[in-house]
């Protein structure tokens, strides 16, 4: 069996976990029993302990009051002392972390370390506050004081390791339990809990550090994720430009600049924004590491802002090169657009001008002109497929938005109105000569009479078709002076044009000839002379002038009629009168 002295120093040992020295194990002698005890006396004294009236004597000689004195004294110094609520005594601070952690359960009321233990409930609750997965509290029976003691005594033995310093019986249903060995008690449930929340504390700031630090890391790949990204776009889009070709049309042109304006509104955004946003996340890395006072994040160095600078100020370069490519591209395109419109325009205008000058000039034989005109009407097809091409050049111009030109003062417009202009003067031209071929042939008639009746056809041929339509027939026939009911109109139609929906200039030719051969009688002759004087006995040069008579006319007529000598004899502006 040990010496009351050598476990005096085990216990000592034990509850300040050092070691006291060489002392004798097995003492046989009084004076060893006396420097044992002595030895442990020391250690106390030297731990602030205040003892009063105790020696090594009552220690060897085995004094239970004094010994049980100094063993309560270990007991404060070494399981109560150390707890501290609010500044407290050991005593009031264990007391009001009891009724803290007791203060939600109705049916407990910690006041004091006596009678407040003595049904059990102050003990299950502690259990339930702080091991809830040990206990179900509302299930318990309130009334049965010794079975809820036991299965708190017994739990808190078995699964939390709270020594068993004391009995049920010690303290259920004791009218006042001793309060030193329930404090004893009690305190070692304070040890154990309070343990046990430094624990979970530390192990919820071990979790808070993980994950925020799990954050840092998160933060740190995603940063290095990101600007590894953005590096590849950068450099995929210089790549895009620099294999970037132009067709050389306005559209391929402004297709891709339209497809750079939406870069620059859309990527390149984009790009300036995370550019920032990872500068900003960098920064926020430092700080976060700076915080928990951790090693600083340093990116790898192909990740760096610096790197992602250079790039970005090499992108930027690239940038405006690509501008610069696409406006002169543009610009070369609209340039080439007006040199292309504005040789092929000058060329068909210089084309129309010798064709209108062509046509002007023409003399000499009708069947020589006819000939000439014949061949300008064959180059009008080639001169419509050249202004088709002027067409196409010309909606390429509008397409390139090119409003002014100063290699021509020609438009596609004018260059269309001047053809039709040309095209009606050969057509006209030919018109003309065929129908002086036909109005040769026709004897019968006057060179004054086809001109009057090529104009009159002329004039009604509206459509320019050397053709007339019934109603043009009908008006053209009225301006001449032959008017006809409606039915001899249409038979007259109907017969010249033989049978179709027209008259052709030689048809109405023709016509004019049988009606002209009709009216050269001379009664008709006669009576034209009386209808020119107005009733008068003679016709005067004025009334010849009067009735349209060309001045070639009257002067023969003047020259092979001889004047009237009668008394009726009156002179006009000095000409002679001339007789019927």
């Amino acid at each position: 069996m040990l010496n009351p002295q050598v476990i005096l120093i085990h216990l000592l040992e034990c509850l300040s976990n050092e070691s006291l020295g060489r002392y004798a194990a097995k003492p046989k002698l009084r004076v060893q029993r006396f420097e044992n005890a002595n030895l442990s006396l020391d250690f106390i004294k030297s731990r602030g302990i205040q003892m009063t009236n105790i020696g090594a004597e009552d220690v060897v000689d085995g004094n239970r009051k004094i010994i049980l004195g100094l063993i309560w004294t270990l007991i404060l110094r070494f399981t109560i002392s150390d707890i501290n609520e609010e500044g407290m005594t050991a005593k009031e601070g264990l007391l009001l972390w009891c009724q803290r952690k007791t203060a939600c359960y109705d049916e407990v009321e910690v006041r004091n370390f006596t009678d407040s233990w003595n049904d059990g409930l102050a003990f299950c609750a502690l259990l339930d506050i702080h091991r809830p997965d040990l206990i179900d509290y509302d299930s318990l029976d309130k009334n049965d004081h010794k079975g809820n003691m036991q299965l708190a005594f017994d739990l808190a033995s078995k699964e939390i390791g709270i020594p068993a310093l004391l009995d049920v019986e010690d303290v259920c249903d004791v009218a006042k339990p001793d309060e030193r060995s329930l404090m004893t008690y009690i305190a070692y449930w304070f040890h154990a809990f309070s343990q046990m929340e430094k624990v979970e504390n530390a192990g919820r700031r071990v979790e808070k550090f993980v994950n925020n630090m799990q954050g840092a890391w998160e933060m740190q790949s995603g940063y290095e994720r990101r600007v590894r990204q953005l590096l590849q776009n950068i450099k995929e889009q210089d790549e895009r430009w620099q294999a970037a070709t132009f067709e050389g049309t306005y559209t391929d042109a402004k297709m891709q600049a339209a497809e750079f304006s939406g870069y620059k509104r859309g990527k390149k955004r984009e790009w300036v924004a995370e550019k920032s946003d990872l500068a900003a996340l960098l920064g926020n890395i430092k700080t976060k590491m700076s915080t928990y006072r951790l090693r600083a994040y340093e990116p790898p160095p192909d990740l760096r802002l610096s790197v992602l600078d250079n790039e970005w100020a090499l992108l930027m370069r690239a940038e405006m090169a690509r501008g610069q490519l696409i406006n002169e591209t543009i610009r070369d395109i609209k340039n080439a657009l007006r040199k292309s419109f504005a040789d092929k325009a000058n060329d068909f205008a210089l084309a129309l001008n010798t064709m209108q000058l062509a046509i002007s000039g023409l003399e000499g034989d009708v069947e020589d002109q006819l000939t000439h005109v014949r061949r300008l009407s064959d180059n009008l097809s080639p001169l419509n497929q050249y202004l088709e091409k002027i067409a196409e050049v010309d909606q390429k111009c509008e397409e390139a938005n090119i409003e002014e030109n100063d290699f021509t003062t020609y438009t596609y417009d004018e260059l269309s109105y001047e053809l039709g202009l040309v095209k009606n003067s050969v057509l006209k031209k030919l018109a003309f000569l065929d129908n002086q071929v036909v109005a040769r042939n026709m004897t019968n008639l006057t060179p004054i009479q086809l001109e009057e009746f090529e104009s009159v056809f002329r004039h009604f041929d509206r459509d320019a078709t050397n053709s007339l339509q019934e109603l043009e027939f009908s008006a053209a026939l009225a301006s001449l002076g032959l008017v006809f009911s409606e039915d001899e109109m249409h038979e007259s139609f109907f017969e010249t044009s033989h049978g179709r929906d027209h008259v052709t200039f030689e048809q109405f030719i023709r016509f004019m000839v049988d009606v002209t051969e009709d009216q050269n009688t001379a009664e008709q002759v006669f009576q034209s002379f009386r209808e020119v004087a107005d009733g008068k006995p003679y016709v005067t040069e004025m009334d010849l002038r009067h009735s349209l008579v060309p001045d070639d006319v009257i002067e023969k007529l003047t020259s092979i009629i001889p004047p009237h000598n009668g008394p009726d004899l009156q002179e006009d502006r000095g000409m002679p009168q001339i007789r019927q």
